[in-house]
């Protein structure tokens, strides 16, 4: 796991300067930001989502990122200050330990970055878990079409790289959905692609925190 972090700090902070996207879909593009809601996203790279979604808060609303990339979180703190937003905060975490309170966030998007998590469960678990009830999730991420070997998933350059790290549908779903969310709804999905060494697709999918058995 150690390994992982130090090779995708070390790929993203030399990213962090580059005008290039590093985004497989458009979480935020799918998300409707109110006045008022508090906000995160899960891998938030140079903080631009983040800035978009403190805006779209407003005054009484908050917006935090989260990232594992030194180089990374200081841009996004550099772009929040030289766009005059206040209310964001940017974290420098593990993505398995969101360091924020129980039933605390109204909304999480995350663009291709739960893929390089070690333990999925654990992240999909600390979403449900800082999430408001009612609230919800929308993630674009990519799958594998079959188990990743495991020479390549124990590879922490490869991993880094954006699809190593990735599971199967089937599991991706499974994952949701035993973490307890409700209401799974694929908005996009592409076709199978090569990367790397196997072969993987995009999605963007949401879900669901419900306030209770019956309702949202």
């Amino acid at each position: 796991m150690e390994n992982n972090i130090q090779a995708i700090d070390k790929r993203y902070s030399k990213l962090a300067q580059d005008q290039c996207c590093l985004s497989c879909g458009k979480a935020l593009e799918s998300t409707d930001v109110r006045e008022g809601d508090v906000c995160l996203d899960l891998g938030s790279g140079r903080g631009t989502d983040v800035i978009r979604m403190a805006e779209a808060a407003g005054p009484s609303g908050f917006a935090y990122g989260i990232d594992i990339s030194d180089g990374m979180l200081e841009k996004a703190k550099q772009n929040a200050v030289l766009l005059g937003v206040k209310n964001v905060e940017f974290i420098k975490t593990e993505l398995e330990n969101i360091p924020l309170a129980d039933n605390s966030v109204n909304i999480v998007i995350s663009n291709c970055t739960i893929n390089h998590a070690g333990d999925k469960w654990k992240v999909w678990s600390e979403i449900y878990r800082v999430l408001k009830p009612g609230g919800f999730f929308t993630v674009s991420d990519i799958y594998s079409t079959v188990p990743v070997p495991e020479e390549y998933a124990n590879d922490p350059d490869a991993v880094a790289e954006c699809w190593a790290g990735s599971v199967t549908r089937d599991m991706y779903m499974s994952i949701l959905s035993g973490t307890g969310f409700k209401d799974i709804t694929v908005l996009e999905e592409s076709a199978p692609y090569d990367k790397g060494a196997i072969q993987v697709a995009s999605f963007t999918v949401r879900g669901y925190k419900h306030s209770c058995c019956c309702s949202k």
